[in-house]
C-alpha cells in the first residue's frame, strides 16, 4: 500500500536554512526534494569524502584484528587505500614472478657475469632445451655442449661458440636474464614487502568504528548540504524555499517542530503531479517483497502497489520452478542459518521454502523421486496430490498454463481500475478488452465445469463480444473520430491478439524448469543407484554422488526459479497492468543514516 503523502513548502531566511535543516534531520520524517548527486564544491568534496571512507572500512573488513598501531596516521583511510593499493600492485608483481620461475629452475645457479666474460672474449652461450628421445648424442661431439639438468620429458643443455654464424638443429630459447636464486630472492622479498602491508592494515583494523563514525556524520552533512543546494532562492537570496513531503500519519509529530520554529509553510495534500516520494505500507509477509518492487522500481504516486501480488505470486512461480518437497526443506534450513548474518533476507528465503514444500508435496515429488509409487503413503493422502495427467496433459503444465492466465486476468482487471480511476469514461475501450477476455475466460471455465450449458454459454459470448467490439472499436477514445477510434481499435486487436498470445506461453517456463530439474535430479539419483551395486563400500559413492548431484541441482533450479519468476511479473504482469515504476523512493532527511 502507498502511504498518503502531505506536501509542505517552507519559507525561511536563507541565514535559518541550515539550522532549520538540522532539525528537520532531528525529526527524521521529512523528504525535502533534492539533488542525489553532488552540485557544487561543497557537496563534491563530501561525497569525495564519504566515498573514501566507505572504501577504507571495506577494505579493514577484510583484515583480521590484530594490535593497533603506536602511531596513528593523520589520514587513516587515505592511508588504508594506500596500502591496499601497494599491496595490489605487489600482488601482480609477485604472480608475474611466480609465473617465469619454473622456467629458470632448470638452469639452476649460475652467474651472469660470467656470460658476460664469455661474450668479451668472443665468445657466445645459447640456451636450449629438447625432448629425451630427440636428443643425440653426437651433438656432445660436434659441438661445445654442457648438459645443465634434465627431468622427465626434456634436457636442458647449452652451447659455446665463437662465431654468430652458428647452425644448431635444435631451435635456441631466449637467454634467461636472472638466475633461479635471483628470482627466489626477488619472490621472498615480495613476500615480505606484502606481509609487512597485512601487518600494516591489520593494525589500523581498530579504527574501523572511528572511520564508521565519521562516515555517518559525513552522510548526514552531505544530505543536508544537496538539501540546502537544491532549494530556491528568492527575494534576492534573503528568502529560502525548500520543498518536502511528509507522511500524513507522521504530521502530529512534526508540527509542535514547526510551531517552535521561525518559518512560514504551506501544507497541501500530495498529488501525482507533484512527484512525491513513495513510501511503501505493508504486512509483515509482504514487505518481504518490497525489494523485489524495489529491483524494478517504485509505484508513482497515482498507481498502485505491485508489492502483494508479486507476494503471492513470485512465491507461487518459484515454487513451480523447484517442485521439489526435498528441496523446499533445504531452503527452510538455509534461511533458518541466514538468520544472524542476512536478517532481512532469512524470513524469505525460509517462506519460499516454504512454499515450495507445499508445492512439492502438490506435484507428489521429494528429491527427484515420485511419492505416488512410495507404499508408506495412505491413498487418502496420495488422492490430495495433483494427478500425472489431466485431460492426457501434464498435470504439471496444465497447472503453469491455469495460474498463468489467472496471472495476466488478473492484471487485466488492475489496469482498468487504474485507466477508471484517471481516466473515467474514457477507459471503455480497456474495459472492452477487460471484459472479452477476462469475461471470455471465466464464461469458458463455467462451461468447462458444467456451470452453464452450451446454449447459455453461446448468448453470454456473444453479448460479451458485441458490448466489448463496442469498447474496442467505437468508445475507446471519446475525443477522437469514430473513424480513427476504428482504426486504432484494429491496431489493438493485431498487437492484442499476437501479444497475449505469446504471454500464455511464456508461463510454461514453469512447467519446463521444474520438469528439468526433477530430471536432472532423477539422473543423479540413477547414477547413485548404479554406483551403489549390491551395497557395502558401494554405499560411499552412492552418498557422495547423491550429495553432490542434488547441491548442483539445487544451485541452478534457485538460479533459475528466481530469475524466471521475476521475469513474468516484471513483464507480463506489469505489461498488462499498465504498472510503470517510474517513482522514488521515501528518503527523508535524517541522523539514521542506516534508514
Amino acid at each position: 500500500m502507498i502511504t498518503e503523502m502531505t506536501k509542505y513548502n517552507f519559507v525561511l531566511l536563507s541565514g535559518d536554512a541550515d539550522a532549520f535543516l538540522r532539525t528537520l534531520q532531528g525529526v527524521g520524517i521529512v523528504d525535502i526534494t533534492r539533488s542525489q548527486l553532488p552540485v557544487d564544491e561543497e557537496s563534491e568534496a563530501a561525497s569525495a569524502l564519504a566515498a573514501k571512507l566507505h572504501r577504507a572500512i571495506g577494505i579493514l573488513n577484510t583484515v583480521p584484528e590484530a594490535a593497533p598501531l603506536n602511531r596513528k596516521p593523520d589520514d587513516a583511510a587515505e592511508a588504508v587505500i594506500s596500502l591496499s593499493a601497494e599491496r595490489d600492485a605487489l600482488q601482480q608483481q609477485l604472480a608475474e614472478q611466480l609465473a617465469g620461475v619454473d622456467e629458470l629452475k632448470p638452469w639452476g645457479d649460475y652467474k651472469l657475469e660470467d656470460i658476460a666474460k664469455l661474450e668479451a672474449n668472443g665468445l657466445k652461450m645459447r640456451f636450449y632445451k629438447v625432448r629425451k628421445a630427440d636428443f643425440q648424442e653426437s651433438w656432445s661431439t660436434d659441438y661445445a655442449l654442457s648438459e645443465v639438468s634434465t627431468d622427465d620429458t626434456y634436457i636442458y643443455f647449452v652451447t659455446v661458440s665463437d662465431s654468430d654464424d652458428y647452425n644448431f638443429p635444435v631451435k635456441e630459447l631466449p637467454r634467461p636474464r636472472r638466475t633461479y636464486a635471483d628470482a627466489q630472492a626477488e619472490i621472498d622479498a615480495l613476500r615480505g614487502r606484502i606481509a609487512d602491508c597485512d601487518s600494516q592494515m591489520a593494525g589500523l583494523k581498530s579504527l574501523t568504528d572511528e572511520l564508521q563514525r565519521q562516515l555517518d556524520s559525513t552522510r548526514i552533512a552531505l544530505d543536508r548540504c544537496l538539501a540546502n543546494a537544491s532549494a530556491e532562492r528568492t527575494a534576492e537570496n534573503y528568502l529560502t524555499v525548500f520543498e518536502g513531503f511528509v507522511p500524513k500519519e507522521n504530521e502530529p509529530q512534526l508540527q509542535p517542530v514547526l510551531d517552535a520554529a521561525n518559518v512560514y509553510y504551506i501544507a497541501e495534500g500530495a498529488k501525482d503531479a507533484d512527484n512525491p516520494p513513495i513510501k511503501l505500507k505493508n504486512n509483515r509477509f509482504v514487505s518481504m517483497f518490497e525489494l523485489l518492487t524495489d529491483m524494478y522500481g517504485r509505484p508513482r504516486y497515482s498507481e498502485f502497489d505491485p508489492t502483494v501480488w508479486i507476494s503471492i505470486f513470485f512465491m507461487l512461480f518459484f515454487a513451480f520452478c523447484m517442485g521439489d518437497a526435498g528441496y523446499g526443506l533445504i531452503l527452510i534450513a538455509i534461511g533458518f542459518a541466514l538468520k544472524s548474518k542476512m536478517p532481512k533476507i532469512s524470513p524469505l528465503v525460509v517462506t519460499l521454502g516454504v512454499a515450495t514444500t507445499v508445492i512439492g508435496l502438490l506435484f507428489h515429488t521429494f528429491f527427484s523421486t515420485d511419492m505416488l509409487g512410495w507404499n508408506c503413503l495412505p491413498e487418502g493422502v496420495k488422492r490430495l496430490m495433483l494427478p500425472s495427467q489431466i485431460a492426457s496433459y501434464d498435470g504439471t503444465m496444465i497447472m503453469a498454463i491455469a495460474v498463468g492466465v489467472v496471472h495476466l486476468c488478473l492484471a487485466m482487471i488492475i489496469k482498468t481500475w487504474q485507466a477508471t480511476k484517471h481516466s473515467g469514461l474514457n477507459s471503455l475501450g480497456t474495459w472492452g478488452w477487460t471484459l472479452l477476455i477476462v469475461g471470455g475466460v471465466v464464461v469458458g471455465g463455467m462451461a468447462l465445469a458444467g456451470a452453464i450449458d452450451a446454449a447459455v454459454t453461446k448468448v453470454i459470448i456473444i453479448v460479451l463480444g458485441v458490448v466489448s467490439a463496442l469498447g474496442i472499436f467505437f468508445l475507446n477514445d471519446l475525443h477522437r473520430n469514430p473513424l480513427a477510434n476504428f482504426g486504432v481499435g484494429l491496431w489493438n486487436t493485431y498487437n492484442t491478439a499476437t501479444g497475449l498470445l505469446g504471454d500464455v506461453l511464456s508461463y510454461l517456463r514453469l512447467y519446463a524448469l521444474g520438469l528439468a530439474g526433477a530430471k536432472l535430479g532423477e539422473a543423479f539419483n540413477a547414477i547413485g543407484t548404479q554406483a551403489l551395486g549390491d551395497g557395502g563400500a558401494g554405499w560411499i559413492f552412492f552418498i557422495l554422488i547423491v550429495i553432490v548431484g542434488h547441491t548442483l541441482n539445487l544451485a541452478m533450479c534457485v538460479l533459475g526459479a528466481f530469475v524466471h519468476p521475476l521475469r513474468l511479473n516484471f513483464l507480463e504482469f506489469f505489461k498488462n497492468s499498465g504498472y510503470e515504476g517510474t517513482g522514488r523512493r521515501y528518503n527523508p532527511l535524517t541522523e539514521n543514516v542506516n534508514n
